[in-house]
């Protein structure tokens, strides 16, 4: 039986590198478009023998020659736009493309408008073109469904990057500063470690279980206070929450100063849902995918080894000065909101972390580079 042949954008990018790890894995055949042959990711999937490259700049005028070679051959899809270039004709190319092409099942990364909801709230210009992407899918017919991604666990840096630094103190503890209200619920998964199992899943159940639906990836459902708790247990040091305005330390391009400007005022002073008021998570998720990894394993496995990978050295003083004590950290989040108090796990003494030569992930090359931002956010 021939294998399933998969298209594929913005190959590099956390949500489909991670799939394609996850097809590649099972046998598919993916057709990967890229922008260009470089960078640490592309050399990761230049490995895999079934992972074939379409290269080519989906802003320029060869878009629709790029595409058509793209879906030829390809019966399924998965379509993760971002931000660079004008995102909605792009999209829309996309699924023009897909649809000449007879692709049966039709995958696309969307997000929330929250202007559409009824409420005073304003929409988050780098989500609402994804959802005006989403509907102009539904207009064509093309058989799809709708991902909504959480926040990245891979988010978290200690470098000057807004809305999800963790700032390392001098006394070795990490402050994350935020707008978000410290009870408010926030969906979390690990994109790099989740997306590319559960679009398996999905893909494997069929365009007839999933058309039309939004299907939430979140895999675990924290307040900043429960994440920090956890992150804190994982990291082996204090992990403050400090609910604040969003800091703004290195420069970005308009259209993102104004993205974090909204998200402060709906998310923040507002208090609008992550996704609305309408889509269900964690359960969803987990009922698609079952072997995520949550905040603290990603604090406790990942964090430190994509720090170490951006130049950043503090995880080489160990973690034995900086146990939490039996009130830092020690609101623990269950699966349905509530709170159970618990000292968090992590024993001082802990060894320095050791960075061997061995295969370790590897940080989103694409975040150090000038006006790119990474995460749902």
């Amino acid at each position: 039986m021939p294998p399933k042949v998969v298209a594929t954008i913005n190959s590099t990018g956390r949500q489909a590198a991670s799939f394609i790890r996850a097809a590649a894995a099972v046998g598919w055949h993916v057709k990967a478009q890229i922008w260009k042959r470089e960078g640490l990711v592309f050399e990761e999937l230049a490995e895999l023998s079934n992972v074939e490259f379409v290269e080519g700049d989906l802003t320029g005028p060869q878009r629709n020659q790029i595409l058509s070679n793209l879906f030829t051959g390809a019966k399924i899809a998965f379509i993760n736009t971002t931000h660079w270039g004008d995102e909605v004709a792009i999209g829309k190319a996309c699924a023009d493309a897909a649809k000449r092409a007879g692709i049966a099942h039709y995958v696309y990364s969307s997000m929330p408008d929250h202007s559409t909801f009824g409420e005073d709230w304003k929409a988050l210009p780098m989500w609402s073109s994804k959802f005006a992407v989403e509907n102009y899918v539904r207009q064509i017919g093309i058989p799809a469904t709708f991902t909504y991604t959480g926040i990245y666990n891979n988010n978290f840096s200690s470098l000057p990057y807004p809305v999800f630094r963790m700032e390392l103190q001098n006394d070795g503890s990490f402050v994350w500063q935020a707008p978000f209200h410290p009870d408010d619920p926030l969906p979390w998964l690990d994109a790099e470690h989740d997306v590319g199992p559960a679009l398996l899943q999905i893909f494997k159940m069929g365009s007839s279980h999933w058309k039309g639906q939004r299907v939430t990836l979140a895999f675990e459902k924290l307040t900043p206070l429960q994440c920090c708790a956890r992150f804190s247990r994982g990291v082996g040091r204090p992990v403050k929450y400090v609910r604040g305005p969003i800091k703004i330390a290195v420069s970005i391009p308009s259209g993102y100063r104004e993205h974090l400007e909204n998200l402060q005022e709906t998310l923040g002073d507002k208090r609008a849902p992550y996704f609305g008021p309408d889509l269900e998570y964690p359960r969803e998720g987990r009922s698609i995918w079952e072997g995520y990894r949550g905040i603290e394993e990603y604090a406790r496995e990942v964090f430190p080894i994509e720090e170490y990978n951006n130049g950043l050295r503090w995880m080489e003083e160990g973690s034995s000065s900086y146990a939490p004590s039996e009130h830092e950290g020690s609101v623990l989040g269950t699966d349905d909101g509530s709170r159970s108090s618990t000292r968090p796990t992590t024993p001082a003494g802990q060894a320095p972390l050791h960075i061997s030569g061995a295969y370790t992930p590897r940080s989103h090359p694409e975040a150090l580079q000038q006006d790119f931002f990474v995460g749902s956010c």
